[in-house]
């Protein structure tokens, strides 16, 4: 990750108007994961350091939000770790959570009284995401959702990016810990990266 992307603490603070206390009482509640703080040396000694394309945002929705909720519901909300919401096939076409190309491409066999699990349906929002951007096939979904399957798991209780490269018209997906420093040989071209807390955060929302 260059230093362009990142923001130090200090910068942070002043940016957003909040204190060093709520800072680290949100990071205490998970509101802003543990792998955001980012310790790295400086000419006057260790300071931190945040991903400023995902802070932001995050404290933006946590400021707006903590007057209507308190922390521990902001933090049912918006941690990604403390979750689960299972529902039915039926139901997830319904509410339009998953759109129906999806399910009848990935979930055609199973019946309409199916109870998908959290992370199922996860992956099945990840997969829309994908597709409504324009950047995947249907094709390249299911390679997508087979490797949520394989190794999703290993990231549990941890922040994760989600990168989709080609290399010569070859789709390769990667999962990587969140913030990711990922270097690719030339000729690769990166089509999507996206933070599968994102995607959680969003689908919480939806399925509340």
């Amino acid at each position: 990750m260059s230093e362009k992307e990142l923001i130090s603490k200090k910068e942070l603070l002043e940016m957003t108007g909040i204190s060093y206390g709520q800072l680290y009482r949100w990071k205490r509640k998970q509101l802003i994961p543990e792998e955001w703080f980012i310790r790295k040396s400086t000419f006057t000694g260790q300071e931190t350091f945040f991903p400023k394309e995902l802070i932001l945002p995050r404290i933006d929705k946590i400021v707006n939000m903590k007057d209507d909720l308190s922390l521990d519901e902001l933090a049912d909300k918006l941690s990604p770790f403390v979750f689960d919401h299972p529902m039915r096939k039926d139901e997830l076409m319904k509410r339009n959570i998953v759109s129906r190309v999806v399910m009848n491409r990935f979930g055609e066999k199973d019946p309409d009284n199916t109870v998908y699990s959290f992370e199922q349906i996860l992956a099945f929002y990840t997969v829309d995401q994908l597709l409504l951007s324009g950047a995947m096939s249907l094709d390249e979904g299911e390679l997508l959702l087979q490797t949520l399957k394989e190794h999703g798991e290993k990231f549990e209780g941890r922040a994760c990016e989600l990168v989709f490269i080609r290399k010569m018209g070859v789709p390769v997906f990667a999962l990587a810990a969140s913030p990711a420093e990922m270097y690719f040989e030339s000729g690769t071209k990166v089509v999507a990266k996206a933070a599968l807390t994102d995607y959680i955060e969003q689908l919480k929302l939806k399925l509340a």
